[in-house]
């Protein structure tokens, strides 16, 4: 890239990096430090504001730039990604939104332990939810070092390893000064540039075909060298049965993973009803319905005018197609046009970066703090405040997204993030759904439930092809693949559902009923709901 790309990329960056910090300066200097203001903002926003808060938290790197890099290299196996991210929402719309708002308070465990016995279900689900995060934070830190790369000229590790640790220390500011407040309004922002941006390139593209989509995913096919096979299932999945299965496994972690995400769950919180949350869900398919199906137009943009060889090349996971393609439809490598769009690009990929590291990190350190702190803190110990504690963890998961993202760096963000979403399906939703829906349920089903579905899919992720065993694992060099699927949720979902109902029938504690029905109670109409 030229000093022309470089610089302007980067005055935009400061651009957003400045109002960002100014929003969390001013956040900090009005809060009054109370858990319900960090963790859920004092639960003041609106509908439409939570909306866009909850586009802007769920329309990651992975959606920017790894599902339309994907779709660039795979064509019709890449589309996966758009329907399973968009298809989760009805999911969550139709059975967790109004049912978690009214159970909990802060965090998933809030909802379990409201008819279980606290200590252990805390524990568990608050293991759980820091896994998830870490695993998700970890996709957004790969996707900010590709795009750093690439800005660089494709040469620089050490630039990418300092785009990584930068990343990584603005968003414990964001979340340790600011806390929700601040988080929601940074996604607000940047849910409103990542429209505006994909709407440019989406008509841009468009209009370089004159309209014609046909035209589009023809010439998408035909520079893919790959011909109609680009346009029809199998490119990437259909070699052989183990690929058709790992087709179907990441569509059921990408359909039932949104469901079970900690950062997601915990915006239900920040608005003042039940009714509220539902209309933010609404709210926030309206935006990402429209992002995904924009994605789709990238994507086969990327192929048709970029070309797949010159993605690969690039970035050999495809994260880098959006920017490639932004330079092409401003003019070109040189041009003030190709800059500019290119730079804008690149600023706003780096915004959905830094707005989503902080949710995500903002409702892990709230699981350290309100569930893991407040449940193994030592009797007799003197108590320290929930926020301040999440305030800590917000640092040290930070190190430790930080070190991950720097051994993953070669690895596709729209697939890191499809584990996060396997994980989540495997050990939050099968807990979350018994315990809003099973009379009978128990605190053993509860803990076995989580830990029936985390340690199985962490598992099942190391002794995957992902970590060794070929060319584009974590650890090339070594061979411990025993797990032929790259995505582990074909087995860890249903293994988490199965080890909660046994965990249930085979407890000698008989299930609370009166607890159950208060549950019910207040999860259908609000009644009692913080």
């Amino acid at each position: 890239m030229t000093d022309n790309h470089q610089s302007l990329a980067l005055l935009l960056f400061s651009v957003f990096i400045a109002v960002t910090l100014g929003i969390t300066t001013w956040v900090s200097r009005n809060r009054h430090g109370s858990a319900e203001e960090f963790y859920a903002g004092g639960r003041l926003f609106s509908p439409i504001e939570n909306g866009f808060a909850i586009a802007g938290d769920y329309m990651s790197a992975a959606s920017f730039l790894g599902i339309s890099g994907l779709i660039a290299l795979f064509g019709y196996d890449g589309l996966l990604y758009s329907v399973g991210f968009l298809v989760a929402w009805l999911v969550v719309l139709f059975l967790v939104a109004e049912l978690v708002r009214n159970c909990g308070r802060f965090t998933l465990a809030d909802v379990v332990a409201a008819r279980m016995r606290e200590r252990p279900v805390r524990i568990a689900a608050g293991t759980s939810s820091v896994t998830v995060s870490v695993l998700y934070l970890v996709a957004q830190m790969v996707g900010a070092g590709s795009l750093v790369a690439l800005l660089l000229g494709g040469t620089s590790g050490a630039a990418q390893s300092w785009t990584v640790i930068g990343v990584g220390a603005l968003m414990v500011i964001y979340v340790s000064l600011g806390g929700m407040r601040a988080t929601t309004w940074i996604q607000i922002v940047k849910a409103v540039l990542l429209m505006g941006g994909a709407i440019t390139l989406t008509v841009l593209v468009l209009v370089r075909f004159h309209g014609d989509f046909d035209q589009l995913l023809r010439s998408a096919a035909e520079r893919s060298g790959h011909g109609d096979a680009f346009l029809a299932p199998g490119l990437k999945y259909g070699e052989d049965w183990t690929a058709r299965l790992d087709f179907i496994s990441l569509g059921l972690a990408l359909v039932l993973g949104t469901a079970g995400l900690p950062h997601i769950l915990s915006r239900f919180y920040t608005v003042p009803t039940a009714r509220a949350a539902r209309r933010s869900v609404v709210w926030a398919i309206g935006l990402i319905g429209s992002f995904y199906l924009m994605t789709i137009v990238l994507g086969f943009g990327a192929a048709a005018i970029v070309g797949p060889d010159e993605v690969r090349d690039s970035n050999a996971a495809g994260n880098t197609a959006v920017p490639l393609l932004a330079l092409d439809l401003g003019g070109g490598a040189g041009s003030t046009g190709g800059t500019v769009l290119f730079a804008v690009v690149a600023a706003v990929a780096f915004a959905t970066i830094l707005a989503v590291v902080a949710g995500i990190t903002l409702a892990s350190s709230a699981s350290v703090a309100h569930d893991l702190y407040a449940s193994l803190r030592r009797r007799g110990a003197r108590p320290r405040s929930e926020v301040s504690v999440a305030r800590a963890a917000s640092v040290g998961i930070g190190v430790l997204a930080i070190a991950l993202g720097l051994l993953a760096r070669d690895l596709n963000v729209a697939f890191l993030v499809g584990l996060a979403f396997a994980v989540a399906a495997s050990a939050n939703l099968p807990v979350l759904l018994y315990s809003l829906f099973w009379r009978g349920f128990t605190t053993r089903g509860a803990v076995w439930a989580v830990y029936g579905g985390l340690v199985p899919a962490v598992a099942l992720v190391v002794l995957s092809p992902v970590v060794s065993g070929s060319p584009e694992s974590l650890f090339p060099g070594v061979d411990f693949q025993y797990f032929p699927l790259q995505n582990p949720g074909l087995v860890s979902i249903p293994l988490g559902f199965v080890a909660g109902w046994l965990g249930t029938v085979t407890s000698a504690e008989p299930p609370d009923e009166a607890k159950h029905a208060e549950t019910q109670v207040r999860s259908l109409t609000g009644a009692g709901a913080a």
